[in-house]
């Protein structure tokens, strides 16, 4: 075993785990701090290699890092403002990306486990337990937050933070900040885990850690993105329909978001989903 080998195979765990988390941030305050984001980045949204109205970006903080999505969603403003703000909805959402293996609401609070590996048990999977705050639900603004105080690996200060306006045509625009915090053995992990099994891996604006949080932070939001766009539909067709779009959309980026073939990706996602399914009945 190489001496790098541990800390590496600590860090594919940390970043597993860091699907959702957050140091403290500064979310936007109203609809008017957000519509004027929107302005801002008009130009980026209209124009980019994401061929879809996407900005992504990323910083680097001395123990935290965060990834921030902004789009533009194909959905009206109350159709997503009624999504996100069940619980429910949100362990729908946050098992789609592949390394979620389970995920339990009960009131405002969700259970998740998230593996370092495809084929891990679920109770060997990590387990992350977050609070759920529907913190704004204006007429025309709408922001809820997911926190966990602490993860595996010295990990800590979790938290996920989505806001909306609505847009003219029926659309609408999403911010989805996510971040973490570590100590200095997460630090240790993850510079380990770069300078081995993650050297090859990249982001959409930068690589290093900061390309790993951009990677999830685009899972997170095609997952949200797959969600709605199924949501209406029969009950005993939303599943199959679900992972294979948000499959199909990650494809769109494999040199940053492929991990495994789509056969493989939904059978697990069919055992997952089944599963949550009977637990919850």
């Amino acid at each position: 075993m190489s001496p790098l080998s541990r800390p590496a195979r600590l860090f594919q765990g940390l970043a597993a785990a860091c699907l959702l988390a957050f140091a403290p941030l500064a979310a936007h305050a109203d609809a008017g701090d957000l519509r004027g984001r929107h302005a801002e980045l008009k130009e980026q949204l209209r124009n980019n290699s994401y061929g879809r109205p996407l900005h992504i970006d990323s910083r680097e903080g001395r123990n935290t890092l965060q990834g921030d999505v902004y789009a533009v969603l194909d959905h009206p403003f109350e159709k997503v403002k009624e999504a996100l703000r069940d619980p429910g909805a949100w362990c729908e959402i946050m098992l789609l990306p592949f390394n979620t293996k389970a995920c339990y609401a009960n009131g405002s609070r969700l259970a998740m486990r998230i593996g370092r590996k495809p084929d891990q048990p679920v109770d060997q999977a990590y387990r992350i337990d977050f609070s759920y705050q529907n913190t704004s639900a204006a007429a025309d603004y709408f922001e809820s937050r997911l926190t966990a105080g602490q993860g595996p690996f010295g990990t800590r200060d979790y938290v996920i933070v989505a806001e909306a306006v609505p847009l003219e045509g029926g659309k609408t625009f999403m911010h989805m900040s996510y971040a973490y915090g570590f100590s200095g053995s997460g630090r240790f992990a993850m510079q380990a885990y770069m300078a081995t099994a993650g050297a090859s891996k990249v982001g959409f604006t930068t690589g290093g850690v900061r390309g790993a949080v951009e990677r999830n932070a685009m899972r997170y939001y095609l997952a949200i993105d797959a969600y709605l766009d199924t949501v209406h539909l029969p009950e005993g067709q939303r599943v199959e329909k679900r992972v294979n779009q948000w499959f199909s959309a990650t494809e769109r980026y494999p040199k940053q978001l492929r991990e495994m073939d789509r056969s493989t990706y939904v059978a697990m996602k069919r055992q997952e989903y089944e599963r949550q399914e009977l637990a919850s009945n």
